[in-house]
């Protein structure tokens, strides 16, 4: 009889709710007739939403025979193994092409749309129409940024605006990740209102990316490249100048039949020989040095990038209406139950 009674009291429950919504079908109809409105509203003047999309495949070159020649340059102070490319290795890379570093170095990439020269972040500023918010404060009403900002000296207005539009890029517009996880092509997706941005920004971001890490992980080979350049110079200047010496001093002792009036002469051929024997060891090297640095670069290959026009997405007045009249219906239903629930409470 309990369960009778408790089955009773959840039926008689449910139609009284049912009452009581049925009860403010005005105040539900307004709301949902407003919602409706607003929806075709937005679909009616909301700007549609451009995606650029941009495919590459990572290189990840191995060291192949060069260990042979390792020892060899050693012996000159030259390193031929070991880059830096494990930073940039795996889902790592990924990680970089969201950080802020590389954002805001694409941020201040100057671009040539319509026929003249800006930055992208001015770029951003303006189809975002950030600056009717800052004249209201006088603090950023006259804040601009240049290119001579790329070396990070900014003002502490200019460094808070940096970090708002930082994540917002990273937290909603742009989205990077592998096409398959068996392989090493990369997709990188960024979306904006301004289809010009859009495609710039991704092709920025990923030019970026590639120098970054031609920069970093071929360091250690361009060094190594200079080191063996200059002293390969240098023992070509003392070779040159010894051959010449040589000569002037076998020249001079044409009439000398005294074997220690050739000591100099036979000193300075020596010195021709050792410094030839070098000299070619060094240029061995450098060429090791240098098929190392090629054997490095490049990381990046582009496979896909965005052209004009891009994919683009809006949403519509009728699916607008349709949105719009469903969630303030059903918002303003959730708001009349609560109401209801608390005054219960408190009666």
């Amino acid at each position: 009889k309990t369960d009778e009674i408790s089955l009773k009291d959840i039926i008689n429950g449910i139609i009284d709710w049912k009452n009581f919504i049925i009860s403010k079908w005005k105040i539900i109809v307004l709301f949902g007739v407003l919602g409706s409105a607003y929806g075709f509203y937005k679909g009616f003047t909301n700007k549609p939403i451009y995606t650029a999309k941009l495919t590459f495949a990572m290189e990840e070159k191995s060291s192949g025979g060069m260990g042979a020649y390792a020892g060899l340059a050693s012996q000159f102070g030259i390193d031929l193994g070991g880059s830096a490319g494990g930073v940039f290795s795996g889902e790592n890379i990924l990680e970089l092409m969201r950080s802020r570093l590389i954002i805001e170095k694409t941020l201040f990439s100057e671009v040539n749309i319509n026929n003249k020269k800006v930055l992208l972040i001015d770029r951003y500023i303006e189809f975002n129409d950030l600056r009717k918010d800052w004249s209201k404060n006088p603090s950023l009403a006259n804040l601009s940024f240049n290119a001579d900002n790329k070396s990070g000296q900014f003002t502490y207005q200019q460094d808070s605006i940096l970090k708002i539009i930082f994540e917002s890029i990273k937290g909603g517009d742009l989205e990077v990740g592998k096409v398959d996880k068996k392989l090493n092509i990369v997709s990188v997706k960024y979306q904006s209102k301004d289809q010009i941005f859009a495609k710039e920004f991704t092709q920025k971001l990923v030019e970026n990316v590639s120098k970054y890490y031609i920069e970093t992980k071929t360091k250690k080979s361009r060094t190594n490249v200079n080191i063996l350049q200059n002293r390969t110079d240098s023992v070509k200047r003392e070779l040159d100048s010894e051959m010449y010496g040589a000569a002037l001093t076998q020249d001079q002792n044409q009439n000398i039949f005294r074997a220690q009036g050739k000591v100099s002469s036979i000193k300075k051929q020596m010195n021709v020989r050792m410094l030839s024997t070098l000299y070619e060891e060094l240029v061995k090297n450098l060429e090791l040095s240098k098929l190392s640095l090629m054997r490095d670069e490049p990381l990046i290959q582009i496979i896909d990038s965005p052209r004009l026009p891009l994919e683009s997405k809006k949403t519509g007045k009728i699916k607008g209406m349709v949105i719009g009249g469903f969630l303030a219906t059903l918002a303003i239903i959730l708001i009349l139950v609560l109401n209801r629930i608390y005054k219960k409470i408190i009666a």
